[in-house]
């Protein structure tokens, strides 16, 4: 039997609460140079899973959770290896971390480990707390998220501000309170596979095109839906990235054009542009083959990387049901392209393939 919320009680975490203020402006972070610490990382893990009471895969080909792991007591080598681990399985769940409640200094310390922190341009952060902080809050008194979404699918992966000229590397999600019940996931999705699951021939005829990323519609979708309360910290950002990029810890390839971002192939008719990207966008939001789901309860913490994974909300719980988490965005290297490689025969393979498959 279901058992009743009240939905009238107060949020716990009231220093979390979002702060919106459309007079503030922060400035981008600017040009540095990334030291990646899966660099330094041990492959054997020992300082991440010393504690470890259990590990499991989430999916085959993305997802790894974590209990008995308390992230706030890891050492430098044990943040180190969680850099490998994320880069080799695209996220990492935690569970049950006093990290919710270690406060705003030392979260933030814990997540600069990887990179600087990005600032958001229109996301609310906490009224006293850092402007880093990204407050992720939906309930019966705000509903600013929901508005943004209505009238279409809220399901659309992305890689969170994709159009920095150095997006973001791992990404710490920390749920304060969630939904009761089902409901409020994430879905994330490896690049990685997404790019293997492309027929050679293909793969190669996407390696060498660069895309533009451009924050554009966002922005116009927070003046249109909030008009004089909107927030607009930042100017519109705008980047030409790879189309297939490659980790530079793991060397992996992946596709790195998003449905929330990615705005035209660069040098392609308009035309041409959209319908290769649709076809990018389509592909990846049928790829459940390759993607896992992450159930959230309070105290849960994510870490996904955002150069081999791209992630989508779900907002199929009930409307008033309080979701309240934040996010803090370490950014990372400038995005490295794939190399165009000489056919390995590979193609000839595939076409062999096909021709078997006619006869």
């Amino acid at each position: 039997m279901p058992v009743a919320i009240d939905k009238t009680s107060e949020p716990l975490y009231p220093r979390y609460l979002p702060h919106y203020d459309p007079l503030e402006k922060v400035e981008p972070v600017g040009a540095f140079q990334h030291d990646d610490p899966g660099h330094r990382a041990d492959p054997a893990f020992p300082h991440l899973l010393e504690g470890a009471t259990k590990v499991f895969e989430l999916s085959p080909h993305c997802g790894t959770e974590l209990q008995g792991v308390q992230l706030s007591k890891l050492s430098d080598e044990g943040l180190d290896e969680l850099a490998l681990l994320t880069a080799q399985r695209g996220c990492v769940v935690f569970r049950d971390q006093e990290y919710t409640n270690i406060g705003f200094d030392e979260q933030k310390r814990i997540a600069s480990h990887f990179g600087p922190l990005h600032k958001h341009g229109w996301m609310p952060h906490p009224q006293d707390g850092p402007v880093e902080f990204v407050i992720v809050f939906d309930s019966k008194d705000d509903l600013r998220i929901r508005k943004s979404w209505a009238g279409k699918s809220p399901i659309q992966f992305h890689v969170d501000q994709s159009p920095e000229a150095q997006p973001p590397g791992l990404t710490f999600f920390c749920m304060l309170e969630s939904p009761p019940g089902a409901g409020g996931d994430t879905i994330i999705s490896n690049m990685n596979r997404a790019f293997e699951r492309l027929s050679p021939s293909f793969r190669k005829r996407l390696e060498g095109l660069k895309a533009t990323h451009t924050t554009a519609n966002p922005i116009m979708r927070e003046i249109r839906d909030n008009g004089d309360s909107a927030v607009l910290r930042r100017s519109i950002t705008k980047s030409v990235h790879p189309v297939v990029t490659v980790h530079p810890v793991t060397g992996q390839k992946a596709l790195f054009v998003n449905s929330s971002y990615t705005q035209s192939i660069v040098g392609w008719d308009e035309e041409e542009s959209d319908y290769l990207l649709k076809f990018l966008f389509d592909h990846i939001n049928r790829g459940h083959d390759f993607c896992c789901r992450v159930r959230y309860e309070p105290g849960t913490v994510v870490v996904w990387d955002q150069r081999i994974t791209q992630h989508s909300q779900t907002l199929d719980y009930s409307a008033g049901d309080r979701r309240h988490a934040f996010r803090l965005t370490p950014l990372a290297n400038v995005p490295i392209p794939s190399k165009v490689e000489e056919d390995d025969g590979e193609c000839q393979q595939d076409e062999a393939r096909v021709m078997l498959n006619l006869c």
